[in-house]
């Protein structure tokens, strides 16, 4: 018994020298820059044209049998705050700006069913959707079947690992409420969002 306690004690000692001079190491590198890999003037000139962005996203989801979706001020405000926010921040987050339930709340957006992508260093639409229909879960939520609305922002911030952020908002409409009964209360909920 005291052999093997010994012999635990030795392994943590051992793990614990080994985990210092792993971390050591890793001090001793210097940091990455996190300065964008595009000049400056690059991302100033990136654009986003959001009926561009509805083209898109609409023959993409029409080759897949998907109803369309509109623009929506609420959700593009959102997307707007999101994107801002994390080009702020320099992180790529759905959390920076609070948590998605939170904000869809927040927003006024009353939807049963919603999600979001985000994306960092993208210097066009068609580079963000090659690279949202690329990840299975972004993909997902382009091709969200009771999406019905959307909306779509960019931030650039040329001191950031990015330089432009991108968000998307897309969402379902708001669920169908079942009709009263006269002098009867009713309470409903919307359901839970989905984020990604």
């Amino acid at each position: 018994m005291r052999a093997d306690l010994e012999n635990k004690s030795a392994l943590r000692d051992l793990f614990v020298a080994g985990l210092a001079l792993a971390l050591a190491g890793c001090a001793a590198e210097p940091p990455e820059p996190r300065l964008a890999h595009h000049s400056a003037a690059a991302i100033a000139a990136v654009r986003l044209d959001p009926a561009a962005a509805a083209a898109a996203l609409n023959a993409y989801r029409a080759g897949k049998g998907l109803k369309p979706v509109r623009l929506d001020p609420a959700l593009t405000a959102m997307a707007d705050a999101q994107a801002k926010a994390m080009a702020a921040g320099n992180v790529l987050s759905h959390d920076v700006a609070g948590a998605f339930p939170a904000r869809l709340a927040e927003s006024g957006i009353d939807a049963w069913k919603a999600g979001e992508n985000l994306g960092g260093g993208y210097m066009s639409l068609a580079e963000a959707m090659t690279g949202w229909r690329e990840s299975s879960a972004h993909n997902a939520n382009l091709l969200l079947a009771e999406g019905r609305r959307f909306g779509i922002a960019i931030a650039k911030n040329p001191d950031t690992e990015y330089g432009v952020w991108w968000a998307m908002e897309i969402a379902a409409e708001p669920a169908p409420r079942a009709p009263r009964a006269e002098g009867a209360f009713m309470s409903l909920s919307g359901g839970a969002a989905q984020t990604r």
